[in-house]
């Protein structure tokens, strides 16, 4: 007779820093049978894993092979089907531009029983250390979450007119490779030129790096200063605050 289903967990760590783990997901990855994990992830949060758990890297080396989205959900269906609780370990939070609702819903198909632990997002974690409130009451009503990871053909398919508001910061993920289209769409669709932006590389992490800069001039900064993935990028009034409250030194 076949084992039933182990429980598949679907775990946020955070936006780098070890110590912004939850406790429920230290719990759980400190308990782990089999932790499948991505790129992002620390190394510091790997220490945590048993010595005797199975771990399955599945993230994208720099010019490495791709594991394909289809491919995880075979690992962790086949791996749970043994018996097995699996740590689906993803950097941020899991169902913030991490296909964690894809891989969820792979789950539910397969009938295997699973939890989703959420985690500090990239964006939470990059404005705190960054002294950057992503919303305040005189600068920022609203905050809004938007990839700018180009599709698989090329495309960089935004409502652009859609997301120039004043009143509302804008955080890009995954947007430093096409930073300089995101500005340019941006300020043609109404963006003030001077609107005040921030990219942050490697936020909460001991080499945590930002360059501010207008709108207008953020593309070629960042490449003057060779910032580089995984980089967050904040736009709107709330920027000029970090200015004031910088209290983390990398």
């Amino acid at each position: 007779m076949p084992p039933s289903p182990g429980t598949v967990y679907l775990v946020g760590a955070g936006p780098g820093d070890p110590e912004l783990l939850t406790v429920k997901a230290h719990r759980l990855l400190s308990a782990a049978q089999v932790v499948v994990y991505d790129r992002l992830v620390s190394e510091a949060l790997l220490t945590v894993i048993p010595k005797s758990a199975r771990r399955i890297f599945v993230g994208k080396p720099p010019g490495g092979h791709i594991v394909l989205q289809e491919e995880i959900h075979h690992i962790l269906i086949e791996e749970a089907m043994m018996g097995r609780d699996v740590v689906r370990l993803k950097g941020g939070d899991p169902l913030i531009f991490a296909r964690g609702g894809e891989e969820a819903l792979a789950l539910a198909k397969a009938g295997i029983p699973f939890e989703i632990v959420p985690g500090i997002t990239a964006a939470a974690g990059a404005g705190a250390y960054a002294g950057i409130p992503l919303t305040h009451r005189d600068l920022a009503t609203g905050v809004r979450f938007v990839t700018g990871h180009a599709k698989e053909d090329g495309t960089l398919d935004l409502n652009w007119k859609n997301l120039v508001d004043p009143q509302t910061t804008l955080v890009i993920y995954m947007g430093l490779a096409s930073l300089s289209e995101c500005a340019a769409k941006l300020m043609a669709a109404g963006m003030d030129a001077h609107t005040p932006v921030a990219a942050i590389q490697s936020a909460t992490c001991p080499d945590q790096r930002e360059v501010l800069a207008p709108l207008s001039r953020i593309a070629a900064e960042v490449a003057k200063a060779e910032l580089k993935s995984p980089a967050l990028i904040i736009i709107g009034e709330v920027v000029t605050v970090g200015n004031d409250l910088k209290w983390f030194t990398s």
